[in-house]
């Protein structure tokens, strides 16, 4: 017998009318479809979604707890009751037939929505995930995890506008293509952070962890996070620098990463001397140069070449313009040099040279060029301090002097 026609004919033989019969109908058959769907809700959890759980809790991969974590497979529970009500709406509302068509919309456009939280909820798994890849932590994948999570939401408000409007998605999609230019417009940032996160990707530009500086936007620190739109710097200072994806295909910057894989970081600083000290060598200074270890035996190969060379040009000694002579300054660079060479703290495989640059108003520039072999911060700064520190104080044993703008002094 059809249970329906069953039941109305109980309500009937209670003494309802018609109206009141089906208006009993539609009540008594709504709480059986809530408690169907309860129902069906919970076995779902219990033995489908439990069961999903402790499989990935008996796994040894670590991916699938984090799926587990981002609760991506709680949502699959709402499917089935959404099932239970587009089928068994159609006998609860037979005599309310104008109600079908409703909530048939509602139960399509509720699919659509729960299929979207589980596609996105997936993402963000996929997401973490990521993060423990080694070879893709690097990689901008946030920026094409954000593209994606778009595309989704764009399809999931074509279908629900389709279902709405009751036209078929493609030929919706069709008529939003007259909308291409307000849609450029809307999603401009969208789109030129979609092109410059694959060109930094491609050309291996910027990677999370790189030191960057872009004077322009004030930022010089370490890169957090590179998304579709914007690329998240924490300067040293530990502000936070938030800038246009974009912006790192259209304007300069510097990238340090090229240091820190050499794990040498350039020393580049002058000093600045006094020209009018620097002076040609006596022989008696020259003999109290030799008693510095780092310069003797510099002085007496130097000086063998010198008079070899003065012998076999003849030159007039008894002037010190004629011929080669051992200078001040000259002996300065080199125990700057052999001094360089000696540290144990820079690199004796990269550039070393302690060079002149040319002169200017305020004096003549000694160049130490280096690279130590500590490229953090404060040890590369205490490196470089100590460096200086010896060199100015070495100075006046040369009987040279650093350039310091006229300032006055004190005293009589």
């Amino acid at each position: 017998m059809n249970p329906e026609l069953w039941l109305e004919n109980i309500l009937t033989s209670m003494g309802l009318g018609q109206e009141m019969t089906n208006y009993a109908m539609l009540g008594i058959g709504s709480i059986i479809l809530l408690l169907v769907c309860v129902l069906s809700n919970l076995v779902t959890r219990k033995f489908i979604v439990q069961g999903i759980q402790k499989f990935i809790e008996n796994s040894k991969n670590d991916w699938d707890d984090i799926f587990l974590k981002n609760k991506v497979f709680n949502s699959l529970s709402t499917l089935v009751p959404l099932i239970f009500i587009q089928y068994l709406s159609v006998p609860i509302l037979s005599n309310f037939s104008s109600l079908i068509p409703f909530v048939y919309i509602v139960v399509k456009i509720s699919l659509v929505w729960v299929i979207t939280s589980v596609l996105v909820k997936a993402l963000k798994a996929m997401e973490e995930v990521s993060t423990k890849i080694p070879s893709l932590q690097d990689k901008p994948i946030v920026s094409y995890i954000q593209l994606a999570s778009v595309m989704i939401y764009l399809v999931a408000s074509i279908l629900i506008f389709a279902t709405i409007l009751d036209k078929d998605p493609l030929a919706l999609l069709g008529a939003l293509g007259a909308l291409t230019a307000v849609l450029m417009l809307v999603f401009k940032d969208t789109i030129l952070g979609l092109v410059a996160s694959i060109q930094i990707s491609s050309n291996d530009m910027v990677r999370v962890g790189d030191w960057v500086s872009m004077p322009k936007y004030g930022t010089d620190g370490d890169v957090l996070e590179i998304t579709l739109n914007t690329v998240k710097v924490q300067n040293w200072d530990k502000t936070i620098s938030t800038i246009p994806t974009y912006a790192f295909i259209s304007d300069s910057f510097k990238n340090w990463r090229g240091m820190t894989d050499s794990k040498g970081r350039r020393i580049k600083r002058s000093l600045n001397i006094n020209m009018t000290t620097i002076k040609f060598c006596t022989d008696e200074e020259i003999n109290q140069f030799k008693k510095v270890e780092m310069l003797k035996d510099y002085i007496e190969a130097t000086q063998s070449e010198i008079a070899t060379h003065n012998d076999t040009n003849s030159h007039d000694k008894s002037s010190m313009l004629n011929g080669r002579n051992l200078t001040n300054i000259g002996l300065f660079r080199e125990y700057a040099h052999q001094y360089l060479a000696a540290n144990k703290n820079l690199r004796t495989d990269l550039t070393l040279m302690v060079r002149q640059l040319e002169p200017t108003g305020n004096g003549l520039p000694i160049e130490v060029y280096c690279f130590s072999n500590n490229i953090a911060w404060a040890d590369y700064e205490a490196i470089q301090a100590d460096i200086f520190d010896h060199l100015l104080s070495s100075i006046s044993s040369f009987d040279l002097e650093i350039f310091q703008n006229p300032t006055g002094k004190f005293g009589s």
